[in-house]
Formats: structure tokens, C-alpha cells, sequence
């Protein structure tokens, strides 16, 4: 005995072969549709977790960097490596060093004494010293600005670079620049006159008293 057809309740009758197989097609697709949404998701939260593992993995700093670099300590080393007597400004606590080192010119001719401070007002200051210098290495310190005028602080004569009116002069907005002996002293950064001069006069009687 044949198994009658079943009557389907929407369309009251049996389905038809190609009624059967547009609604398992139809259902076919619903099912891939849905498997790919909860796939997504899925691989949106797995995204979420890696993310938030990481998070709370990697160390952060709290805060501002805290610049605890004791230049005076480095330039002892330095000037015992250079074998030169290297000129230490003498600044007050609220400025910080974030470097101290010997740095050698790209053409190896030139070794300078840096030091990278951050003033009170958070500006920039950087402050190089070298032995013998050329006026190549300071062009390149300088990136081949040119000289804008001289200023005189405690009896010493600066050449100043002022590039605060151009668009890219990055950490070289102001610079000055003294030589006295085999001593060239170059600083440029971002600060304003009044901490150039701080920095400068810093050093004036030990410039002297080098030569």
C-alpha cells in the first residue's frame, strides 16, 4: 500500500516535486545564512577577547615619563671614553634629562657630548658640545639653516638661528651656536628665549675656564 502524499496546511494540497525542492533549497539557504551570522559573531567576540587579553598584559606607563637620566654620572664616562674635559650645565631640578651620551657625526670626523633636557615650561632644549667641530657638522646639527642675528649672554657672544616662523623646523625652531678654543657648543630646541639663556649661562664660566 502506497504512502499517500502529505497535504501541505498552506497550500491545502500535496507539494508538488518542485515545490518540495524550492522549500529545501529556501530552508538549505536560511540554515548556511544563519550558520555565517553566528560565525561572525563568534569570531567578533573571539576578536574582543584577544584584544582585551593583550590589553592587560602589556605594561603601561602611568602617567608622563618620569626623566631620571643623571647626566652628570654619564658625562664622567663620556669624558673618560672622548678623553676630554666635557662641560656639565649645572641646571636646577625642574629640568630633566631624557639623554646623555657621545654621539659621532654621520661622517665620523665629528664626536659630540649630548644632552636632551626637558624644561620647566615642557619644551625641548637640546645641548651638544664637540672638539674641533666644522661648519659642516653644525649645518647638519642645524639642518643647513641659516644664521638669523648674535646675542651676547654673560659676556659670550651666540650666533642664533630663530626658525620659529617656518612650518617644519621641528626641534630646530631656535638655536645658538659659540665656539671658543677647540669647544663648539650647540643648542637648539623648542623653548622660549629666557630658557635658551638659562641653559647658556649655565655653562659660560666653564667654557672659559676650559681654554
Amino acid at each position: 500500500m502506497s504512502k499517500k502524499p502529505k497535504i501541505v496546511a498552506e497550500l491545502g494540497r500535496p507539494e508538488t516535486p518542485a515545490e518540495t525542492a524550492a522549500r529545501k533549497a529556501e530552508n538549505s539557504r536560511l540554515y548556511k545564512s544563519r550558520k555565517t551570522i553566528n560565525n561572525l559573531v563568534y569570531s567578533l567576540l573571539v576578536t574582543v577577547g584577544l584584544v582585551a587579553v593583550i590589553y592587560f598584559l602589556v605594561p603601561r606607563a602611568d602617567g608622563e615619563p618620569n626623566w631620571q637620566v643623571d647626566y652628570v654620572a654619564q658625562s664622567e664616562i663620556a669624558s673618560t671614553s672622548l678623553g676630554e674635559s666635557l662641560l656639565v650645565p649645572a641646571m636646577p631640578e625642574q629640568w630633566r634629562a631624557n639623554a646623555a651620551e657621545l654621539r659621532n657625526a654621520t661622517n665620523g670626523q665629528v664626536t659630540s657630548w649630548y644632552i636632551g633636557f626637558i624644561t620647566p615650561s615642557d619644551k625641548f632644549i637640546a645641548f651638544n658640545e664637540a672638539f674641533d667641530a666644522n661648519e659642516t657638522w653644525v649645518a647638519n646639527e642645524l639642518k643647513d639653516y641659516p644664521a638669523t642675528g648674535t646675542v651676547t649672554i654673560d659676556g659670550q657672544q651666540w650666533t642664533v638661528y630663530d626658525n620659529r616662523s617656518m612650518n617644519d623646523a621641528g626641534n630646530v625652531e631656535y638655536a645658538m651656536v659659540t665656539t671658543l678654543g677647540r669647544s663648539t657648543v650647540v643648542l637648539y630646541g623648542t623653548a622660549d628665549d629666557a630658557e635658551f639663556e638659562q641653559l647658556a649661562t649655565s655653562i659660560t664660566a666653564d667654557l672659559r675656564s676650559a681654554q
